[in-house]
């Protein structure tokens, strides 16, 4: 009975510990577009939105990782642009004692997620200085984007 402290301890010395932490979240890249200024603002017609949406990391040394999400958003009437607008918002995360699957979803899914509201109210902001209403994107389930891209990766792998 009193080795099982001892081992206790030894396994606990030998498994690494989670950690995880925000080190920064940064603007590294904005752009706005407005090409057809100031006539699209007399254009009447319902405005047509397509928002897509990114992530890439890159590991800065051990364990300290950048993350850039990226969303551009694209709003037409009649066919003419209104605004083009591109956010890239940046982390660094130190993420340490993770097994790969594990900090891929750390990567892939929570880091994204922890980045979004800095881009939203980013995208809103250049929106409304470009002249037009405020967009609010909407929600997005990062867990779940990921998920399907890691389902796609295996069907790929298997054909």
């Amino acid at each position: 009975m009193a080795d099982q402290p001892e081992q206790q301890a030894a396994d606990e010395a030998q498994t690494p510990q989670q950690q995880f932490a925000i080190q920064k979240v940064y603007l590294k890249d904005v752009s706005l577009e407005t090409p057809n200024s100031p006539s699209i603002f007399t254009m009447t017609g319902e405005p047509a939105m397509n928002v897509d949406l990114n992530t890439q990391s890159e590991a800065l040394h051990e364990g300290v990782y950048e993350v850039v999400l990226g969303v551009t958003a694209t709003v037409k009437i009649q066919e003419s642009t209104a605004f083009l607008v591109e956010v890239h918002q940046a982390g660094v995360f130190n993420a340490q004692g993770f097994n790969e699957q594990e900090l891929g979803q750390v990567l892939g899914a929570v880091c994204p997620n922890i980045l979004f509201p800095f881009a939203r109210e980013a995208v809103a902001d250049l929106v409304n200085k470009g002249g037009f209403p405020q967009l609010v994107l909407q929600p997005v389930n990062f867990d779940l984007l990921y998920m399907q891209e890691m389902q796609r990766r295996q069907e790929e792998a298997q054909h």
